[in-house]
């Protein structure tokens, strides 16, 4: 966890740390130190400047900012954070007069290097980070009380010294000098375990008291708002991601903001912190079994030495001739075998780089949550969740296998007569080489979301028979013939773009040298029965802007611009609606389906790509190629619904406004794949609802005026 209580500057445990609008935290001294002043601010400070808060006001400088790192030398923090020095002041700079502006200053993180720029009260308008300055604060307690408490128990001396070794078996903790002189490492001592001494029970990663008594809550001043001094924190502004007092609300500057209950607010976040910590910790103890086991492995890859004596015996009893090939076929078992232990180090490295990186983060999230203060837990809880969140993820699949075996697949025959010799080299494997065996699906790995199935296999323990690579089959979702799908050396796979409300039949077989194996039991995937979707923002019109997670659409344009739907049918029935949000003067927005290459710059149905209705406020009309067709009475208003309803079935297009029929079927006889679309201007605003049954009754549909 120390790491993550260490100043990316200083690199020493934090000191008033404050919180940066990225999230990252720095010393407040470290801020001052490492700031430089922009050009711009400069101009003011020659003309105006000067006073108590320079120090604040200054700003860390990149060496992309006007040119500056042309020529000012960079440095590095102990913790290899790239800085620059303190820019001084213009010679002849005079100090300003009373009543000039401030300076115009930013600040850059030195972790991810986002600039912020400060207002007039500077660096003290970042927020203190009141709960990570506790933490520190009680992770320096508890490593002072560790160093304390950890003496040795057979000292004669007084006091005793501290306490170098713990012995797991004898329970007794040892100086150095005293585990020289009491427990030597022979004899019956031998298999003794000798590890550090344990951390105070007061210390971090100890039992502790969860972070609490007076420092969490009893006697700590409860923290108040940054622009009113007397107020204490009782509310969250979700929009800001930030909590609030009451005078906040009152004067207007979180007035429209979504804000919630700090207590409330406070809950939901240590509770998606704790939910995200479960995986992160579930894979720290498959890493910890990994590493045993990648030990374990290379005890066995050292011990393949055998393999030289065996060879050299061998070789030694041959004539002169096999003299010859000997240091060839010695050299290869030494490649091989160093090959094996580089690889095994790589993995050994690697994974005890991330698993101490992710217990750090565990032991400091634990810290997090244990504090009592709302406020400070809620000004980093975005930031942390997220992290442990990409924590859990690096933990990718195939990270916790090993990537050699320690068998040495190299055996030598001795039996040939002497004129092969010459040709003599490895047999690559030690067992003729057979076709793969079958392969096990991994149910639990095995999954269906939206129209999209993942499938998970494994090759059965203790299996020797090399394999090169699988063949995934599928059928068609309707129990007709199997086809290749996938075909490598990936043991995951998923496979997008299947029929909603369908059944799919999977199954797997290994390839090698000597031919395909047996196809694996077939597992039976159901997609779901409606379509989840929202609006694609990688298809759409660049005058297109999405929000709400993809589900609401407006434009940049007063021309029409089309946004497609992430889904695409070929199959089936379908029915989404799209509520109509803002609607100003009087547009044609135009709501159907269309191909994936449909025009995006113009009204949809316009082409020979699209199909749709276009309607204003009075009445509506189906268009595709440019033909307009069946125009209906009837049109949309703020607070419209439009529904869509795409049959497969039956090969037609209907469409529906507030739930009535508007005119009879637009199309009929379109075949192929479709996505849904929309095209609307800057007058309009809609939102899409989508995982919608298909309406079972309907009104009678309006009669069309030709």
């Amino acid at each position: 966890m120390e790491e993550e209580l260490k100043c990316p500057v200083c690199g020493s445990l934090f000191r008033e740390p404050i919180i940066l609008p990225c999230s990252h935290n720095v010393c407040l001294p470290c801020a001052r130190t490492i700031a430089v002043q922009t050009p711009e601010s400069e101009q003011h400070l020659a003309a105006g400047g000067g006073g108590g808060d320079h120090a604040d006001k200054l700003s860390l400088h990149s060496e992309t900012d006007s040119g500056y790192g042309s020529y000012t030398p960079s440095l590095k923090s102990p913790n290899g954070v790239r800085v620059l020095p303190l820019v001084p002041a213009p010679p002849g700079a005079a100090a300003a007069p009373r009543g000039a502006g401030p300076a115009s200053s930013s600040l850059t993180c030195p972790q991810c290097h986002r600039s912020a720029s400060l207002d007039q009260r500077g660096l003290r308008g970042f927020q203190r980070n009141r709960l990570l300055e506790a933490i520190v604060q009680r992770y320096q307690q508890g490593r002072a009380a560790a160093a304390a408490a950890a003496k040795c128990q057979l000292c004669d001396r007084s006091p005793p010294e501290p306490a170098a070794v713990l012995c797991e078996q004898c329970e007794v903790l040892y100086c150095a000098a005293c585990q020289l002189r009491c427990h030597p490492a022979r004899g019956p001592f031998a298999k003794h375990r000798l590890v550090p001494p344990p951390a105070h029970p007061g210390a971090p990663g100890g039992g502790g008291d969860g972070g609490g008594g007076k420092g969490a809550g009893g006697g700590r001043k409860l923290p108040t708002c940054a622009e009113h001094d007397l107020e204490n924190y009782s509310m969250y502004c979700v929009s800001c991601r930030s909590p609030v007092c009451y005078q906040c609300l009152e004067e207007g500057k979180h007035n429209k903001h979504d804000v919630k209950a700090l207590g409330a607010m406070w809950k939901q976040h240590k509770a998606q912190l704790s939910q995200a910590l479960n995986g992160v910790s579930d894979k720290a103890k498959e890493a910890k079994e990994f590493l045993v086991q990648l030990k374990n492995l290379l005890q066995q890859i050292q011990n393949g030495l055998d393999y030289e004596a065996c060879l050299v015996a061998q070789c030694d009893a041959l004539v002169d001739a096999l003299t010859r090939q000997k240091a060839k076929l010695l050299t290869k078992v030494t490649k091989e075998r160093e090959h094996k232990l580089k690889v095994v180090w790589d993995q050994i490295n690697h994974c005890t780089l991330k698993l101490r990186q992710s217990t750090g983060l565990m032991e400091y999230c634990l810290e997090v949550i244990k504090e009592n203060d709302p406020s400070g837990f809620l000004q980093i809880s975005d930031a942390l969740i997220k992290r442990v969140q990409v924590s859990q993820e690096q933990w990718v699949k195939g990270a916790l296998e090993p990537k050699v075996s320690a068998e040495f697949d190299l055996t030598l025959d001795s039996e040939p007569l002497l004129q092969s010799i010459h040709q003599l080299d490895f047999i690559q494997m030690k067992f003729p080489v057979s076709v793969p065996p079958v392969p096990l699906l991994q149910l639990e790995k095995c999954c269906t979301r939206n129209n999209s199935v993942t499938l998970a296999w494994r090759m059965p323990p203790l299996s020797h028979n090399p394999v090169e690579g699988y063949i995934l089959e599928l059928d068609d979702g309707d129990g007709g013939q199997f086809r290749e799908v996938y075909v490598g050396k990936e043991t995951l796979c998923t496979i997008d773009g299947l029929h909603f409300n369908s059944t799919y039949n999977a199954r797997v077989k290994a390839f090698n040298s000597s031919g395909v194996g047996p196809y694996s039991k077939t597992v039976i995937l159901q997609t779901s029965d409606v379509a989840w979707f929202t609006f694609d923002p990688s298809s759409a019109h660049r005058d297109i802007v999405l929000s709400n997670d993809n589900q609401t659409a407006t434009c940049n344009s007063y021309d029409d611009r089309v946004v497609l739907g992430t889904a695409a049918f070929s199959k089936g029935v379908h029915y989404w609606e799209l509520h109509v949000d803002r609607y100003d003067n009087h547009p044609d927005p135009a709501f159907g389906i269309a191909r994936i290459n449909v025009v995006k710059d113009m009204m949809l149905g316009k082409d020979d790509k699209a199909w749709a209705m276009y309607v204003d406020n009075n009445r509506s009309w189906f268009m595709h190629c440019n033909s307009h067709t069946n125009r209906t009475e009837g049109g949309v208003s703020k607070g419209a619904t439009v529904g869509v309803l795409l049959d497969l079935n039956k090969h037609n297009l209907t469409f529906y406004i507030n739930g009535q029929q508007q005119g009879p079927p637009a199309f009929e006889n379109i075949e192929g794949v479709f996505m849904p679309a929309l095209s609307l201007n800057r007058n309009v605003q809609v939102t899409l609802h989508t995982g919608l049954e298909v309406p079972q009754s309907v009104k009678q549909p309006k009669l069309p005026n030709n």
